[in-house]
C-alpha cells in the first residue's frame, strides 16, 4: 500500500494535492473527484466495485456542476472520505483508489 508524503486540500483552486513517495505528485480536479466516487451507490451496485470499474482518466469526465468539498476525514491509514456539497459522504477514497485515479496529464514523475 502507498501512503502519501503530503495532502493538500485547495479549496481555491479546487484540486486536491497528493505527493507520493515516489515522487508522483498528482492534482485532482474536485469536480472530478466527485463523479469519481468509489460507493456502491455511485458505482451503480456492488457488481461495479473494484477496479475494473475504475474511471479510465479522470481529466476527461464531464462535470454537471462544480462541487466543494465541506470536510475530508482520514480514514486509518489507508484513505480519504469526502463530504462533499451535495451532501453526499459514502465513498472511501482509498491510497490505493487515488493513486490509480492521478491525472496522467498533471503527473510529475
Amino acid at each position: 500500500m502507498r501512503i502519501p508524503t503530503d495532502v493538500t486540500l485547495n479549496q481555491r483552486t479546487g484540486e486536491l494535492i497528493i505527493t507520493w513517495p515516489d515522487g508522483r505528485v498528482c492534482h485532482y480536479p474536485l469536480d472530478r473527484l466527485r463523479l469519481a466516487c468509489p460507493c456502491a451507490e455511485c458505482r451503480g451496485g456492488h457488481e461495479q466495485m473494484g477496479p475494473a470499474f475504475d474511471p479510465p482518466d479522470i481529466l476527461h469526465v464531464t462535470p454537471t456542476r462544480p462541487y466543494q468539498v465541506e470536510q475530508v476525514v482520514q480514514v486509518g491509514n489507508y484513505a480519504l472520505q469526502f463530504y462533499w456539497d451535495d451532501g453526499h459522504h459514502a465513498g472511501i477514497y482509498t491510497w490505493d483508489y487515488l493513486y490509480r485515479l492521478c491525472p496522467a496529464e498533471q503527473t510529475d514523475a
